[in-house]
């Protein structure tokens, strides 16, 4: 039989947080990265603290200044420490995506991760759960080791839907009993293409679509999973 995919974004859908977020505040405590790209996303960071604000705004100007600043720094240096980031929150998962990871795994399904996330951090991530293939952003290195500032195939990987259909084809995979497992409205045409969508802690945009398509959702709040 072909062997069933399970997808899951990663970031607040596993990961109690954001890989991403997480490298980035590292960066430039350790001064790799210059406070000005922290100055950059300050008001929007403030904004969605204060629920003045949504959180994909927040993180679009990160990932905007993350990338103007990143040109010239040494991948070795960034790499170090998105090992140091996996080794330090590698529990510190959601306990209802971490067992139904473990569970699916244990099933023979074929477990696939996109993030958003760089995919020098997320990889080392997802190997650590147990996932068979991660994507994320592939921020580009020159010959001389340093990043160029350049993220190669960018557009695909901000369709989760083609990411998810192309690892279908190449891994000769099937989407007959297929899951997925998103957090925001970014995940939804992912979700639309397997047969078990969950919205697990959903936003707005993305509570009111599995409302509206009779989706799973699941909710996960201090010691306490529940489905509305």
């Amino acid at each position: 039989m072909t062997q069933p995919i399970a997808v899951f974004d990663i970031d607040g859908t596993i990961f109690r947080s954001s890989l991403f977020v997480e490298l980035v505040e590292r960066l430039v405590d350790k001064g790799i990265l210059p406070k000005s790209v922290r100055e950059a996303y300050a008001d929007a960071q403030e904004k969605w603290l204060d629920r003045r604000g949504d959180y994909d705004s927040y993180v679009e100007k990160m990932i905007t200044a993350f990338r103007g600043n990143l040109k010239g720094v040494s991948y070795e240096e960034v790499a170090f420490i998105a090992g140091e980031i996996i080794d330090e929150k590698k529990h510190r998962l959601y306990r209802y995506t971490r067992d139904l990871v473990k569970d699916l795994k244990a099933k023979g399904y074929y477990l696939l991760a996109i993030s958003h996330s760089p995919r020098f951090i997320v990889e080392g991530f997802g190997h650590e759960l147990g996932f068979d293939k991660v994507y994320g952003f592939f921020y580009e290195t020159g010959p001389s080791g340093n990043f160029t500032g350049n993220v190669e195939d960018l557009d695909l990987i901000r369709n989760k839907a083609a990411v998810l259909e192309r690892a279908v084809r190449k891994a000769g995979l099937t989407l007959e009993g297929s899951i997925g497992v998103g957090d925001t409205e970014s995940d939804i045409p992912m979700l639309e293409l397997v047969e078990i969508p969950i919205a697990f802690n959903p936003n707005k945009k993305l509570f009111e679509h599995a409302q509206a398509r009779g989706w799973r959702v699941v909710i996960e709040r201090k010691d306490v999973i529940y489905e509305i």
